[in-house]
């Protein structure tokens, strides 16, 4: 069974006030954990880098994980997507970072993976929690 993550991250300005949105669902629908977070202030690159790591952690923590045979990483950003799977080179240094913090993280996963670009309209559910998150953060401010 394929495990389906959505990430996105979302600044409002660049960089500005950034969040965001994470979703894993299983082939079969069941939804295995589905958070938004607020991160400050990060450049639009920055967010999307954060909430791929941050699906990966939520993956580490999940005991079934070993059933599913593939995880696919759904991501709006061509760049990080073209960046992961070699087919761009990270040159600004703050990226590099988060690059390599993503693919170490990557690396630890106990099952097969692929990194795919999707366009922006089939991300909506990750783009909507990582505004949720934004929203909230200006409310309380």
């Amino acid at each position: 069974m394929i495990l389906n993550v959505f990430t996105d991250g979302a600044s409002r300005g660049n960089p500005g006030e950034a969040a965001i949105g994470v979703i894993g669902i299983s082939e079969d629908g069941t939804i295995l954990f589905q958070e938004h977070k607020y991160l400050g202030t990060a450049t639009n690159n920055i967010a999307e880098y954060s909430a791929l790591f941050y699906a990966i952690e939520k993956l580490q923590k999940i005991d079934s994980l070993s059933t599913f045979s593939e995880i696919i990483f759904h991501t709006d950003s061509e760049l990080m997507a073209r960046q992961l799977t070699g087919i761009y080179k990270v040159k600004d240094e703050e990226l590099k970072k988060m690059f390599m913090k993503v693919k170490s993280s990557l690396v630890s996963l106990p099952i097969q993976y692929t990194i795919k670009h999707i366009p922006r309209a089939q991300n909506k559910k990750a783009d909507l929690l990582a505004n949720e998150a934004l929203d909230a953060h200006q409310k309380n401010s």
